[in-house]
């Protein structure tokens, strides 16, 4: 059963939460539509950010939305004015006033989803995807993971029939509840064809009870949250002015 479903549902409850926490009542329906709508919006909005996750939040009258990206800056712009404009184009989808809060992502060599996409940009620009793969392999060991498991599909290098290739290193437990294993997918479109990609890692294994609640909105000093966006304008354009990612993620 591990190697058939989601790894990220098949431990929903026990060591992982959810990244949509409302409840729905006789609007059930078009709650989840509208969060796919978000979703799908901020997805190609914040193509470049290299977002990680997004947790949405309802309340009465006000939706939270909490984006986890490792480059803060591309998200908060110069002195913030990109946030605020991201805000008024989700109150159109909404309807609702909308909070934005920004989580970095201090390891992102070891988040699947920014994984996930760093490959499929590189094989976009025409990296040979053995390199693009196994980079992406030592970079996460170097960062602390247990272990990695890469698949990718379609017509690599330009072959007539498409076949699947899997790289490993490391331990990545699908049947272990207890581990922690952060998975995601992402296409490449490329000149013949759309490449899949799928990533597994292996953040280690979890023992005792474990806070399932989104943890985004209270952030402990120094854990990279910055709420509404980001109003310390200073700090905003200078990340900003660099473009990327500050001391510690590497």
């Amino acid at each position: 059963m591990g190697q058939k479903i989601n790894p990220i549902s098949n431990r929903l409850g026990y060591i992982r939460g959810w990244d949509s926490n409302w409840y729905g009542g006789n609007k059930y329906g078009d709650k989840l539509l509208e969060d796919s709508r978000l979703r799908r919006y901020l997805s190609v909005r914040l193509a470049k950010a290299s977002v990680s996750r997004i947790v949405i939040e309802r309340a009465l009258k006000h939706v939270t939305i909490t984006i986890c990206t490792a480059r803060p800056g591309v998200v908060i712009g110069k002195g913030g004015q990109d946030v605020d404009t991201l805000k008024e184009e989700l109150k159109k989808i909404t309807n609702k006033d909308v909070q934005i809060n920004i989580y970095e992502v201090r390891r992102p060599d070891i988040d699947a989803a920014i994984v996930a996409d760093n490959i499929a940009r590189q094989l976009e620009g025409k990296i040979a995807y053995r390199r693009a793969v196994k980079g992406a392999i030592g970079a996460a060991m170097r960062g602390g993971a247990e272990g990695i498991k890469v698949q990718i599909s379609g017509r690599l290098n330009g072959a007539e029939i498409a076949r699947s290739e899997m790289y490993k290193e490391g331990r990545t437990p699908l049947h272990t509840l207890r581990a922690d294993i952060d998975y995601a997918r992402a296409e490449a479109l490329t000149k013949v064809g759309i490449l899949g990609i799928k990533v597994w890692i292996c953040k280690g294994e979890v023992y005792g009870k474990r806070d399932l609640a989104p943890s985004f909105t209270n952030p402990q000093p120094g854990h990279g949250a910055r709420r509404d966006g980001g109003r310390d304008r200073r700090e905003g354009g200078r990340r900003d002015a660099r473009g990327g990612r500050r001391g510690g993620n590497r």
